[in-house]
């Protein structure tokens, strides 16, 4: 019988702490885009903004790994270190009622913390938790199933759904500024999902998942991620120009030497990726992950910059 550490620890492994970092940083956009736009709000609404990013990030991450478990999809994948699931169920799989437990306690903490800025922000973010909490469920089980929309999904949700409406609960408006700063996660992190799905192209089509890496195939869609990541980073300029991000927020682009090695990288995949051999993958994911995290953490930094 699994004790309650173990189901803890598998509980733990399951949210994949390693890439929580990421809500954050996103959600962060949202409390520094409202510093560059000259708001202030209370201490406790940007940490309350910070912890539900955080636990609808690890509601998505544990739903997706109890899924994958009964499905049988952890049987058949080959784990990288960004792909394939933490293992820990196949582990411990008489914790699976625990991770699901788990899932749905951090999905009723967003919900709870939505609830908070339903009363302080007013009924529009109504919509967005709606979203949000349909995106978190209906990711690994439906939308993996359906091409365009799984590509869009962890883009909208981290991206337009997070960064929006973080700062709508911080600030009761929008700005052309909050605007412009969504759509470089909604671009980079739909990237990141769909690079991350390539090792495991045979295995989810082994389980009914139809998204447009199987469609693609690791080349074409490899080239796709490189057109998502180069568009990222234009929206900088081209939101500079239209007077909607301040200069400091050009402070990303001192990623922009990784973005062309990972460009690069992408674009020239050798053939034996389309048999199988994803060696060459790897070393791009993880420079992908890299690209991304210190690229919003720059643009983080460049917009308190301009606060």
């Amino acid at each position: 019988m699994v004790t309650p550490s173990a189901q803890a620890r598998t509980c733990l492994r399951s949210s994949r702490p390693n890439f929580l970092v990421l809500a954050p940083l996103c959600a962060g956009l949202a409390i520094t885009a409202a510093w560059a736009d000259g708001h202030t709000f209370a201490t406790l609404d940007a940490l309350l903004v910070l912890l539900g990013a955080l636990l609808a990030h690890a509601a998505v991450n544990l739903f997706n790994e109890h899924h994958d478990f009964h499905s049988g999809l952890d049987e058949l994948t080959e784990r990288t270190p960004f792909s394939g699931g933490s293992g820990a169920l196949p582990d411990r799989p008489d914790a699976a009622g625990a991770v699901r437990q788990a899932a749905f306690g951090c999905l009723a903490g967003v919900v709870a913390i939505g609830f908070w800025f339903l009363w302080r922000a007013g009924p529009v973010m109504l919509l967005y938790g709606l979203v949000g909490i349909v995106l978190v469920v209906a990711y690994t089980g439906w939308l993996t199933r359906r091409p365009w929309l799984c590509l869009l999904a962890p883009g909208v949700g981290f991206g337009l759904l997070m960064v929006l409406g973080a700062y709508q609960a911080l600030t009761g408006t929008l700005s052309a500024t909050v605007v412009a700063v969504a759509l470089i996660p909604t671009l980079t992190v739909s990237a990141l999902l769909l690079i991350n799905q390539l090792p495991d192209i045979e295995a989810d089509r082994r389980v009914g998942r139809d998204h447009l890496a199987i469609r693609l195939g690791p080349r074409r869609a490899a080239r796709l991620v490189a057109v998502m990541l180069a568009a990222a980073f234009a929206v900088v300029p081209l939101a500079w120009l239209g007077g909607a991000l301040p200069a400091s927020a050009w402070l990303m682009w001192l990623a922009l030497p990784a973005l062309a090695w990972l460009i690069r990288g992408l674009w020239q995949l050798p053939l034996e990726v389309e048999q199988g051999d994803m060696a060459p993958l790897l070393p791009l994911m993880g420079l992908n992950v890299a690209l991304l995290l210190g690229s919003l953490t720059l643009l983080n930094i460049g917009l308190v910059v301009a606060a």
